[in-house]
């Protein structure tokens, strides 16, 4: 845990993640445990790494030793934060926002201790604004809230203003109104007095300040973080493939790996300051190496190593390092796990097939295994390619006329085999016995 003479605000801007913030936070934190809070927009199934960035800043939070609560917008994300948008969302159901409500919960258990049993009052806490939203009458609405706000102030905000040309709509425009309630009812339930957030909800935060000073008369705070791009200008979190998901389903544990582990050597000092853990010191010989031998990858390295491990585990870790190694390395097949061998089917062409299917007296049929697998379309094409010297099994060339190989030299933990077509293709092949 981080002392009470190296604040959280002396954290957040040495990493960087200090935008701008309101005067008197520091003396907010330095009064005892204070609960801040950062929201969590459901408009998807799954978190994506560009949430890292509130996720940290809460992590960081409950390290300094205060109490971090997670609102996720299971009222509002039924209308969508314009913020950052140049066109309407599309609205979602009830049952699609609380399926991806569910999905949120358990990612961020990944990063925050939920436990209180010390009864410190440091326990994470997770909060659902649809508690409190959908049964909200709207004429209560508009009298406790609509009437601190005149329209002239909400048209000043760079979240209304970006769209005017374009066109809000009522629903969108309201949505200051109900983030500056969430604020508002999180500080009546938990004494919340600090929101943090991205540097474009700075508009939506300070409406809640006002909100609180309207109506309770305390003075809440506010710090923002910044949103974060690329060297090149792109924006964080997409990949070739898309955005990168905290949801092994949908980005699985290996394409998470690799997407750190490319990361570029112009941001890699940013993001290991950014979502890691790793002390100043340690940091900055990371930068310092990718400086002088930026060949090595060091820094990335220990970037995708961190950021693996404390999402989905040290198992699967060990499997993306394995399969990083078969691909990109020198790492032979016989040294592949189990698991690791899993997430190589997982990430190429894979086919299971009995071996009565494709075994004789001579081995395993390795014409048919090419045409199952999708690495040849039909037998011929998987002779042309034999003949030509271009496949191998489990890294070795075959010979041009070895069409089988025997199954107790070939097959590997689990009864898999691995097919490569040329230098870069590969399917895997499982054969059951």
């Amino acid at each position: 845990m981080e002392t009470m003479t190296h604040t959280l605000l002396d954290e957040l801007r040495w990493r960087g993640l200090l935008y701008q913030h309101t005067e008197g936070v520091a003396t907010l934190l330095q009064r005892g445990v204070a609960s801040g809070y950062a929201g969590f927009d459901p408009s998807a199934a799954s978190l994506h790494v560009g949430n890292l960035v509130p996720i940290m800043a809460l992590v960081h939070l409950q390290r300094s030793g205060h109490r971090p609560i997670a609102l996720v917008g299971g009222g509002t994300g039924l209308i969508g934060d314009p913020s950052g948008r140049a066109s309407e969302r599309q609205l979602l159901t009830l049952e699609q926002v609380e399926a991806n409500v569910r999905g949120i919960r358990s990612q961020l258990a990944r990063f925050l201790d939920f436990d209180d049993a010390s009864g410190n009052g440091r326990g994470a806490i997770l909060v659902d604004n649809g508690d409190w939203l959908h049964g909200l009458p709207t004429v209560e609405f508009m009298r406790e809230v609509g009437k601190h706000f005149t329209v002239n102030y909400m048209l000043q905000k760079e979240s209304v203003k970006a769209r005017l040309d374009g066109g809000i709509s009522f629903t969108e425009f309201s949505y200051m109104l109900l983030q500056a309630y969430d604020y508002l009812e999180l500080h009546r339930r938990y004494g919340v007095l600090l929101q943090l957030g991205g540097s474009d909800q700075w508009g939506n935060i300070t409406a809640g300040i006002e909100l609180i000073r309207r109506t309770v008369g305390v003075e809440a705070h506010a710090a923002t973080l910044p949103l974060v791009t690329t060297a090149s200008g792109a924006k964080f979190g997409k990949s070739e493939a898309g955005a990168v998901w905290l949801d092994a389903s949908l980005t699985s544990p290996y394409e998470f790996y690799q997407f750190w582990l490319n990361a570029d050597d112009r941001d890699v000092g940013r993001y290991l300051r950014y979502f890691t853990l790793l002390g100043r010191e340690e940091i900055e010989g990371l930068d310092q190496s990718t400086e002088a031998r930026p060949e090595r990858r060091e820094a990335q390295q220990a970037l995708a190593r961190d950021m693996t491990s404390r999402l989905h585990g040290e198992v699967a870790l060990r499997a993306a390092v394995e399969v990083s190694g078969f691909l990109f390395g020198g790492l032979e097949p016989t040294s592949l796990s189990g698991a690791a061998l899993q997430v190589l089917s997982a990430e190429a062409p894979f086919v299971e097939m009995r071996e009565s299917d494709i075994g004789d007296p001579q081995g395993l049929d390795v014409l048919k295994m090419l045409v199952a697998s999708g690495l040849a379309t039909s037998n011929g094409a998987a002779r042309r390619l034999l003949e030509q010297g271009g496949i191998s099994v489990n890294k070795r060339k075959l010979a041009s006329q070895e069409r089988h190989v025997p199954a107790s030299e070939t097959l590997l933990e689990g009864g898999y085999v691995i097919l490569g077509k040329g230098k870069r293709d590969y399917a895997v092949v499982r054969v059951l016995r």
